[in-house]
């Protein structure tokens, strides 16, 4: 019975799942039934498509990934410590530094180091042989730069060239003409090349330092009047590097048996770098006679040294119009280094720069030429450095511009952009705009055009921006979080924040600030000590708040005491002690209040009525008569007309002892005979 009952209920079990596998089988069909008439559908309109198109897929066999991508992933995910100071100057904390000065200080230091280890290296190689490092990394190892050919060949010329040992190239040279060797055109173009960039000087190997190249643009607005040949020789004397008559690079391009394009190119761009644009000038009338065609380079060297061949700003642009068709006419194709250039030339055109700069930027356009950060730092230079242009619709068109993408190094003028723009955004005041381009140099890899300076100077203007438009909350967080992760604020920088605190009646957070000021090295800053006394002793606080003016106070009369090797104390003055005795006086601080009180007659100066009263009221709130009696003969001894007053509040105020009194009547009877003298005189 058990084994029958099991297997009825065996059988009904399988009736019900067989069941239930018909209706799902028959569901099933039908759907596949559909999906495979759709399929089938699409497998016929894929394989007419691939008849038309008949294109091939390939798929990498593996991902090329870059160097760096794994160091780029993880700094992705770290943001930057606003409590840290900059990464250079992290390595010792006892160097770390204070303010802009000695950060500067350090990078040179630094990097000077670098050079001075680069030099003895390269002198002393001898001592250098022997490599201990494992591994051993090559490109970590000094380079052998002693000259391996001897003897007088034109391949010991090569070598010499190549490791840029200017003076014995030349010498080498001399002796192989000497000799009767003559020196192939391709071998004296490379020993042209080497003196043009040197200036006929020594190299990096032969000397602690490269002179610098390029024509830097002399301070202040240029004007009609100012003779050009004068600017461009003290920008040269800046620089170190002069372009001297007769030296070996016009000697060698003189014996030339024969010169070709390169030759000429490599002469021009050697004079305009190093000071003789009207060499230059004269080499490239040389070129057109010898029917030679100059490189984008040469043409780019050549406007830039327009204004200093040319005074008058109209015979300016005239002349960099000639070079332009010359490059037409020649059919060279001008890059973005030319028309930055151009730019740069009209920086020092006047109007007629503001003029034409804008069909410069169009005629770009119509070459699909990118600008870069350059060409939009000249166009600021020439729209916003008079104070009548304002033109906003310039600087907004730009940013716009410059947000859309990252930017990669392309001019050395490119760094000098978010300075001079911000710069602009605070000449406009413009705070939206600054935003705006703040946020277009943290896009990408754009931060890396500001080395340190550029780096201080773009923040330092932002942060004057803030303090001057934004509310003293925003302010408060931008400070906090810019330093001194960012830049270290210039005394400027302290003054426009005690403004906005100001501004926003928000002086309690002034002792905060006067500890960053002592932090950043102000504390001796005479300016920025009387604004902050004068801010503190305006109004009444809180008695925690006149405490901790008080403190500041403490803290600024030890400022102004302080002398060392090479500081002498700071002198004080009539508003800085009032001041002080102010803060002393209404901390409750009665004897520290009459010390200072008593500086008035070292330095020959009357306290204020305001003084002489807060100081009254401190001694009466400390219950002490005799510090009142002091300043009753003070001011008589000044000779004020308030000595009355304070005599008659201090009976009225204060308990006064027999010996008390005495000692008033005294200063009153001083004052009477005083008085009698007086009157004997007028009579």
């Amino acid at each position: 019975m058990a084994a029958r009952r099991l297997g009825g209920s065996s059988w009904q079990q399988m009736r019900l799942l067989s069941r239930r596998w018909c209706l799902q089988a028959g569901s099933a069909g039908k759907r596949e039934q559909n999906r495979y008439s759709s399929s089938s559908t699409a497998l016929e309109e894929t394989v007419e498509n691939s008849e038309v198109t008949r294109e091939e897929i390939v798929l990498p066999r593996r991902k090329t990934w870059d160097k760096l991508a794994v160091l780029q992933a993880l700094a992705s995910t770290v943001n930057r410590d606003p409590t840290a100071a900059h990464y250079m100057f992290q390595d010792d904390p006892f160097l770390m530094p204070r303010n802009t000065a000695s950060s500067r200080l350090l990078s040179l230091s630094k990097e000077s180091g670098r050079s001075a280890a680069k030099y003895i290296i390269k002198e002393f190689p001898q001592y250098f042989d022997k490599t201990i490092a494992e591994p051993n990394i090559p490109c970590l190892m000094p380079e052998n730069l002693t000259p391996q050919i001897e003897g007088v060949s034109e391949a010991a010329l090569k070598e010499r060239i190549h490791l840029r040992r200017v003076k014995a190239s030349v010498d080498l040279f001399d002796q192989l003409l000497q000799a009767g060797n003559p020196v192939s055109l391709e071998t004296t173009n490379s020993l042209l090349d080497l003196l043009c960039f040197y200036g006929d000087g020594e190299s990096a190997q032969e000397k602690q330092h490269e002179q610098k190249g390029d024509l830097e643009e002399p301070e202040g607005n240029a004007s009609e009047q100012k003779s050009p040949k004068r600017q461009f020789q003290k920008s040269l004397n800046s620089s170190g590097s002069r372009w001297r008559e007769n030296n070996n690079a016009e000697r060698i391009f003189k014996i030339m048996p024969e010169r070709n394009a390169h030759s000429y190119c490599t002469m021009i761009r050697g004079m305009v770098k190093h000071g003789a644009p009207a060499k230059a000038y004269d080499m490239f009338t040389d070129l057109l006679n010898e029917r030679h065609k100059a490189d984008v380079h040469t043409f780019n060297a050549l406007i830039t040294a327009v204004p200093y061949l040319k005074e008058k700003f109209a015979e300016r642009w005239v002349l960099v119009k000639d070079f332009l068709n010359h490059m037409v006419q020649q059919e060279v194709q001008p890059n973005v280094l030319t028309f930055n250039a151009v730019l740069k030339t009209l920086r020092r055109c006047g109007g007629v720069g503001r003029g034409v700069s804008l069909s410069v930027i169009k005629e770009m356009n119509a070459l699909d030429i990118e600008p870069s950060l350059a060409t939009y730092e000249h166009l600021l230079y020439i729209f916003y450095r008079s104070a009548e242009l304002r033109p906003s619709t310039i600087i907004t068109e730009i940013i716009e511009e410059v947000e859309k993408k990252s930017f990669t190094p392309q001019d050395p003028d490119d760094a000098n952009f978010f300075a001079t723009a911000m710069q602009a955004c605070c000449d406009l005041k413009d705070i939206k705009l600054a935003y705006r381009l703040n946020k277009s140099m943290e896009k990408g890899d754009n931060w890396k055009f500001l080395d340190m300076d550029r780096l201080n100077a773009y923040w330092s203007k932002f942060f004057s921006l803030l303090c001057m438009m934004e509310q003293i909350d925003v302010v408060l967080k931008w400070y906090k979080e810019m330093t001194p992760s960012l830049f270290y604020p210039s005394p400027r920088n302290m003054f426009d924040l005690l403004q906005a605190l100001d501004a926003a009646n928000h002086l309690e957070a002034i002792p905060s600030v006067w500890g960053d000021i002592k932090q950043l090295g102000f504390s001796r800053r005479q300016d920025l000590l009387e604004e902050l006394l004068s801010l503190m002793s305006r109004e009444q606080h809180p008695e925690e708040t006149q405490l901790a003016f008080a403190k500041c106070a403490e803290d600024i009369k030890a400022a102004h005491e302080q002398s060392g090797r090479d500081q002498a104390p700071l002198e004080w003055t009539g508003s800085a002690l009032g001041h002080v005795v102010m803060l002393f006086s209404r901390a409750g601080r009665t004897q520290d209040a009459w010390n200072m009180m008593e500086h008035f007659q070292k330095i020959n100066r009357i306290p204020t009525d305001q003084v002489m009263d807060e100081f009254l009221n401190c001694a009466k709130q400390t219950n002490c008569p005799d510090e009142a009696i002091k300043l009753v003969k003070l001011a008589a001894s000044f000779g004020l007309p308030s000595t009355l007053k304070l005599k008659s509040r201090t009976e009225q105020e204060f308990e006064l002892s027999e010996k008390q009194k005495k000692a008033l009547e005294s200063i009153q009877s001083d004052s009477d005979s005083s008085d009698s003298d007086s009157d004997s005189d007028r009579d």
